[in-house]
């Protein structure tokens, strides 16, 4: 399993703590977040707030994250490895690498802090169907 760089998974076990505790995240663990990760963090806190992020889950223990996006559209994010179907995340992400996350899965993860996930669960078959459809419209 891919692993987040040590300070950003060390800032959310520190946000998750701190809404466990208080159900809030203090100011200064939102400037850290904007400090990594610039204007998508303020993106991704925008999507948590519009609650842009279902985790979809399957009899098999497969689950995916979809993110509605701001325009619109629909991306599949697979937490467990890092991974975003949007088109900045293939760009920013994979290919200059001058990005650590794309705004959707950070969004993923916030909302996993927050606790904030709409969830929905489907048929092993179902959730395929979601995943073949995405495959096909790229």
């Amino acid at each position: 399993m891919a692993t987040l760089p040590a300070v950003v998974e060390e800032l959310l076990n520190e946000m998750a703590a701190a809404v466990r505790e208080s159900a809030r995240i203090p100011d200064e663990h939102l400037l850290s977040l904007k400090f990594i990760f610039g204007s998508s963090a303020i993106q991704a806190l925008d999507l948590v707030d519009r609650k842009s992020i279902t985790l979809i889950s399957s009899p098999s223990g497969r689950c995916i994250y979809q993110v509605l996006g701001s325009s619109g559209k629909t991306y599949i994010c697979l937490a467990s490895c890092h991974y975003c179907s949007c088109p900045a995340f293939a760009f920013s992400v994979l290919r200059k690498s001058d990005s650590l996350l794309c705004k959707h899965l950070l969004a993923v993860y916030l909302s996993r802090v927050m606790r904030t996930c709409q969830q929905l669960s489907v048929s092993d078959k179902q959730l395929t169907e979601i995943l073949t459809e995405k495959k096909q419209e790229a």
